[in-house]
C-alpha cells in the first residue's frame, strides 16, 4: 500500500516594501532632530518603537517564511536596534527612573554602534547582489554608524553631521525603495528602477 505525501505551500507576500517604509519613517523623524530641525526625543520614541522596531520585526518574520535569510536578518537586527535605542532614550530621559539614569554611560551605546557598524559592513557585501537601491541604503547605514561611533567617542569633528545627513539619505532612499518594490510587484513589471545586482560575487 502506497502512501501519498502532500506538500502544502504557504504563500506570503513580499514584506520588503513594509519593512523599508518602517525604516524610512523612523530615520526621517530621527534625522530631523540630528539636523536641528526639531528638538527633543519624546516624539521620536513612538516612531522608533512602532515603525523602526515593530514594523521591521513583522517584515523579518515574513522574510523568514520566504526563506530569505538576508532580508530576515537585516530587518530583524535593525528592529532590535530600534528597540534598544528607544529604551536607551527612555533611560536618558529619566522615564525608567533615577537609578538607571544615574548609571547611564553613553560610551556603552558607542560600543553597540561599533557592533552594528561591523554587522552592517557584512550586510553591505551581501547587498551587492540584491539591487542598487538596497546597496546604497546599506552604504548610508555604514556612514550613519560611523558617524554615531565617531560622535560618541569624539573621533572627528563632523561625526554628528555625517550621521545626520546619512540618516536623512537612508530615509529618502528607503521611501523610494519601498514605493518602487511595491509598485513593481503590484504591476508585475519594472515600473520604477531599483538597479540590477552588481554581479561581483555571483
Amino acid at each position: 500500500m502506497t502512501q501519498e505525501v502532500q506538500h502544502i505551500k504557504n504563500i506570503v507576500a513580499d514584506p520588503t516594501p513594509l519593512g523599508l517604509f518602517g525604516l524610512a519613517m523612523v530615520t526621517l523623524v530621527a534625522s530631523s532632530q540630528k539636523l536641528g530641525l526639531t528638538v527633543g526625543l519624546s516624539l521620536i520614541l513612538p516612531w522608533a518603537i512602532f515603525l523602526g522596531a515593530f514594523v521591521q520585526l513583522i517584515a523579518c518574520f515574513f522574510d523568514f517564511k520566504h526563506n530569505n535569510t538576508f532580508g530576515a536578518t537585516a530587518f530583524g537586527a535593525y528592529a532590535f536596534f530600534w528597540f534598544g535605542v528607544a529604551f536607551s532614550w527612555m533611560i536618558k530621559m529619566g522615564l525608567l527612573g533615577d537609578v538607571l539614569l544615574s548609571q547611564a554611560d553613553g560610551k556603552q551605546l558607542g560600543f553597540a554602534f561599533i557592533g552594528y557598524l561591523i554587522f552592517t559592513l557584512f550586510m553591505t557585501i551581501g547587498a551587492v547582489e540584491t539591487n542598487k537601491v538596497l546597496l546604497a541604503i546599506f552604504v548610508l547605514i555604514d556612514l550613519l554608524f560611523l558617524g554615531l561611533v565617531g560622535d560618541v567617542f569624539g573621533w572627528f569633528h563632523s561625526a554628528h553631521t555625517l550621521a545626520a545627513y546619512a540618516e536623512l539619505g537612508i530615509a529618502l532612499l528607503s521611501l523610494y525603495g519601498s514605493g518602487a518594490i511595491l509598485l513593481n510587484k503590484h504591476f508585475g513589471k519594472s515600473f520604477l528602477p531599483i538597479g540590477k545586482p552588481l554581479g561581483i560575487f555571483k
